[in-house]
């Protein structure tokens, strides 16, 4: 592990914004940890560490914070360990990996179990350390941990089954005293019959077994966390109910304690509080289990088995047990295990939850394919090449992971805010009750208990906490369903506001496969002597333009010669021998540069490049030759796209190393506002500084080798998801495949979930403005209003509830483009060559 590696840890007892700050300033306080980011509703931190035992030292941390990090076992079945040494070996290399926190081994078993934090390390890379030193390690399947949204579905049933049972006991009390204030004749029943005190203790008896059943974790969690000076939600919880019930117990056992007029019990409040945040986090897990619905969809898109050759027999085995280099053999109709090349048979292969193209692609001898797309009719045998978390599939979820448990920058003010938020509502409910005993009117004690509790239970920022990382989980999530994966989570927040989105053209609003159309030859050649001596050269190069020359003169039965000598100036163009003379081959400036006289065919090149296609010359031993012409289509929906980027208000720019008059036909053709022609590969940056003149922020989108630096430079990068796996690790968003309509859906979800998060935030922060000041009592004065502890709970759930339900609209969101969208739930992240 190196300083730039990143560890995610899954946090427990987080449960408002003030964990979160909590949890961050732990982590940021620790040497050698850096670049923190806490997610609530994803419950992780994230951070980079200067070393392997960092790691151990930020879970000891969180321990003792009180945020411990979960932690899970995997028990490996290993081969070839023959005596004690070999335990040793296997031993201390899983305990040097990050996270893990013990290593059983056993020789009789041959097995190894594991406890690791979960996050910081994969049962693939313990696998895989233990098979790098020479014994291969296979994790059992019914060791592996749950899924989060099993564990979400599990925590939502264990707060319904404690909600319950507090609601069952917490009805009884309400009835007996609610039910006395609300209908005298019942109050008068109670004196009548059990008594008003033996009343007052059975309600002891239900609340207490509310708040200390039920309840109890308010008190384990939020008692500690208030003794340490680091009061969090569950302290105010604690302090609230806690309150609320002491005071009834001096009402109910020491009554003489208190005046007469101040004899008043508050168990209903107390236990009801209680019901009412239990119900909250029933539904807050709940939907934040439905949060994570995306990651889960892509998780479903797994094969779970492999039919593998193993000592020269066809058996069935998990697919966690796969190695690099296995036979496996895919049957018609399965879900193809592995990313992995075809060896044997030939079938046609549905490859849409990749590319997101409906029709299926034939695969052969040779072919390469994914994990998780669908075989077709026939039998494939394939060769294992990338198993585990090294799949494309696998490294799609974990890029959408760490996209979704990203930090944007508008967190920064809910953390600056919920810094000190907790402690300032503590010392404002002092205050209130400070004021309310002294200037309130009779019984004193009891409107200052009251409010006191009320300002405690509706200020906890749970909503606060919430605002913004469930906006970020469902909008990625969704994104990666239409086909849009962002890399980074601040892309989100970047995208939404770029004023211009910069084009590469071929490949990206062309189809990047372009096709012969034209050879004009100059005066003393001939036309198949040429062009044969023009495709000898560019068979040397891997250019689109040369793989289409080359293909149009085979198609026009030409002999290719060979060429020697190959020489290519990157953004002029290539030069080779061939069969003794010297040809050229590039555009006007590699012409003028060489010293050829271009004059007799630049009428024809200016003719050509403004019927939109591209031209290079050819010159033979320093003499001009010909002009060739290659046409580039233009993709169907790249017009459509164009518009709607425009339509949203966005100027739409393309980049491209064309000509002018080009690149100016291919502009008028698709609808785009301004173009920079005549670019060299390394002049790409400076023409995305040019587009940001003013000020304005820009994206860029592109998919080559030498779209890298620009999509590095600019304020946003796109890379189209068919390019090559430079330009994908140079991007902040990778798109399904190379279609522009991925940008506008990018562009969309980007600027739909940061008005979401907004909305979440003016709810969250508008609520506690409106309400804490409601529940100290400042209506009380002008017209008898004081907020009940019961109501400032169900608002305080309310309030939760809300900023969930509000975040999973983006579920919602559906393909701007959606008359000429194919389904593609996952991004391709595939290579093939650059402009």
């Amino acid at each position: 592990m190196t300083g730039a590696d990143k560890v995610t840890l899954h946090v427990e007892g987080m449960s408002c914004a003030s964990c979160v700050g909590r949890v961050d300033r732990t982590l940021a306080a620790l040497d050698g940890v850096t670049d923190v980011s806490v997610n609530l509703a994803a419950e992780t931190a994230s951070f980079r560490v200067s070393d392997v035992s960092r790691v151990s030292d930020a879970a000891q941390a969180l321990e003792v914070a009180g945020y411990p990090a979960r932690r899970t076992r995997v028990t490996f079945d290993i081969e070839g360990m023959s005596c004690a040494s070999c335990v040793g070996r296997v031993d201390r290399t899983l305990a040097a990996m990050p996270g893990v926190l013990s290593v059983s081994v056993n020789l009789a078993a041959e097995t190894a179990t594991v406890e690791y934090l979960e996050g910081a390390t994969t049962p693939s890379d313990l696998a895989a350390a233990s098979s790098a030193i020479g014994y291969p390690a296979r994790a059992a399947l019914a060791d592996a941990t749950q899924g989060r949204a099993e564990r979400k579905a599990d925590e939502a049933r264990a707060f319904a089954r404690r909600a319950a049972v507090a609601g069952a006991l917490t009805l009884p009390v309400f009835v007996l005293e609610m039910g006395a204030h609300m209908v005298p004749a019942f109050h008068h029943l109670i004196a009548r019959t059990i008594g008003t005190e033996a009343s007052w203790i059975i309600q002891f008896l239900l609340a207490t077994a509310v708040l200390f059943g039920p309840g109890r974790q308010f008190f384990e969690k939020g008692v500690p966390a208030l003794l340490k000076g680091a009061p969090d939600m569950n302290s105010l919880v604690a302090v609230g109910t806690g309150a609320a019930w002491g005071y009834s117990v001096v009402a109910t056992f020491l009554p003489g304690v208190l005046p007469e007029g101040l004899r008043a019990v508050y168990f209903e409040a107390a236990a009801v509080i209680v019901v009412l945040i239990l119900i909250g986090r029933w539904l807050e897990a709940r939907a934040k289990g439905r949060t994570g619905a995306a990651i889960q969809a892509l998780l479903g898109l797994q094969a779970r088995t492999a039919r593998v050759l193993r000592d020269g027999e066809m058996v069935d085995v998990d697919v966690e047990r796969l190695s690099v280099g296995d036979m496996v053999l895919v049957r018609p109709g399965e879900r193809i295990p592995t990313d992995g090349e075809v060896t044997e048979g030939s079938s046609n292969v549905d490859e849409s939850m990749i590319t997101g193209e409906p029709l299926p692609v034939s695969k052969g001898e040779g072919a390469a394919v994914t994990g998780g797309t669908v075989n077709g009719s026939g039998s494939l045998t394939i060769r294992a090449t990338r198993v585990g978390a090294d799949t494309t599939l696998a490294r799609i979820v974990r890029m959408v992971e760490e996209a979704q448990g990203a930090k944007l920058p508008i967190q920064g003010l809910v953390d600056r805010v919920t810094l000190w938020f907790v402690p300032g509502v503590m010392a404002l409910a002092t205050l209130t009750v400070v004021a309310w005993l002294i200037f309130g009117p009779d019984p004193a004690l009891t409107f200052a208990l009251v409010a006191g509790v009320s300002v405690l239970i509706v200020a906890c920022p749970c909503a606060m906490g919430l605002a913004t990382p469930t906006s970020i989980m469902v909008g990625t999530g969704r994104a990666a369903e239409m086909g849009v994966l962002f890399r980074k989570g601040d892309a989100l927040q970047g995208l939404s506001g770029v004023q211009v989105v910069a084009l590469d053209k071929t490949g990206t609003v062309t189809e990047g496969k372009p096709t012969l159309t034209d050879v004009v030859v100059a005066e003393g050649f001939a036309r198949d002597e040429v062009l044969a001596f023009v495709a000898a050269v560019e068979a040397m190069s891997e250019h689109p333009i040369a793989e289409a020359i080359l293909r149009g003169a085979r198609a026009e039965g030409v002999t290719v010669p060979v060429a020697t000598q190959f020489s290519s100036v990157t953004g002029y163009g290539v030069a080779a021998r061939v069969e003794g003379r010297e040809v050229m081959v590039g555009a006007d400036r590699y012409m003028i540069r060489e010293g050829v006289e271009i004059a007799p065919l630049a009428q024809v090149e200016t003719d050509l490049a403004a019927r939109g296609r591209t031209a290079v010359y050819a010159a033979i031993d320093g003499r001009l030759a010909a002009v060739v012409a290659v046409a580039d289509p233009v993709k169907p929906s790249s017009r459509a796209a164009i518009a709607a980027l425009r339509a949203r208000g966005l100027e739409v720019a393309m980049i491209t190393g064309d000509k002018r008059e080009t690149a100016e036909a291919i502009a008028r053709e698709t609808g785009i506002d301004r173009v920079i022609a005549g670019v060299l590969p390394d002049g790409k940056v400076a023409a995305l500084d040019e587009l940001r003149a003013g000020g304005r922020r820009v994206a860029f989108v592109g998919d080559g080798i030498n779209d890298a630096p620009a999509l590095a430079h600019a304020d946003v990068g796109i890379a189209i998801g068919t390019g090559t796996d430079v330009a994908i690790e140079s991007a902040d968003v990778v798109l399904m495949s190379g279609d522009l309509k991925g940008v506008v859906d990018a562009v969309e979800v980007s600027r739909r979930t940061m008005a979401n998060i907004r909305e979440n935030l003016a709810w969250a922060f508008g609520y506690n403005v409106a309400l804490i000041p409601v529940a100290a009592g400042v209506l009380y004065p002008a017209y008898g209003i004081l907020l009940s502890p019961v109501f400032a709970a169900g608002a305080m759930a309310l309030s939760s509830v809300s900023v969930l339900a509000n975040a999973l609209r983006l579920r919602r969101i559906r393909p701007a483009m959606s008359a000429t969208q194919t389904p593609a739930p996952t991004p391709v992240l595939r290579s093939q060559p650059a402009e």
